[in-house]
């Protein structure tokens, strides 16, 4: 309700709740658990953190300054095996395409692999070549 983005926001079953000073977040938790026990929803407190200037939420680093990777998935991508089969190629562009809007111009680098899975939407397992 009023608290979704007016310092909460939620994503299926993860939220992210921020402030400006400690007793605004405490007052603004206070909001979100009473909300959460109306619905009969409670969160699991070793999954919580409180009171920290940066977090990792949906696969992001969140801090004041904004959103930036993670980077164990950037490590992730720059240790990414070549892949030998289509379906390896659309694992890995399904990596990338996360963090699209991260890369300038992802789309144009991104291309050449996107060109090696058209037409080969049944095959899964078959080789890609690399030229």
């Amino acid at each position: 309700g009023d608290l979704i983005n007016n310092g909460v926001i939620v994503y299926l079953d993860d939220i992210l709740g921020y402030a400006n000073t400690l007793e605004e977040l405490a007052i603004l938790l206070r909001k979100v658990f009473t909300s959460l026990r109306q619905h009969k929803l409670y969160a699991k407190w070793s999954k919580c953190v409180f009171g920290v200037q940066e977090v990792q939420f949906l696969g992001y680093k969140v801090n004041p300054d904004g959103v930036r990777t993670d980077e164990s998935k950037v490590k992730a991508v720059q240790e990414w095996p070549q892949p030998k089969t289509v379906s390896d190629v659309r694992s890995f562009l399904g990596l990338t395409g996360f963090y699209q809007k991260f890369v300038k111009g992802y789309a144009g680098q991104a291309g050449p692999l996107t060109d090696l899975l058209r037409g080969r939407d049944g095959d899964k397992a078959a080789a890609v070549e690399w030229t």
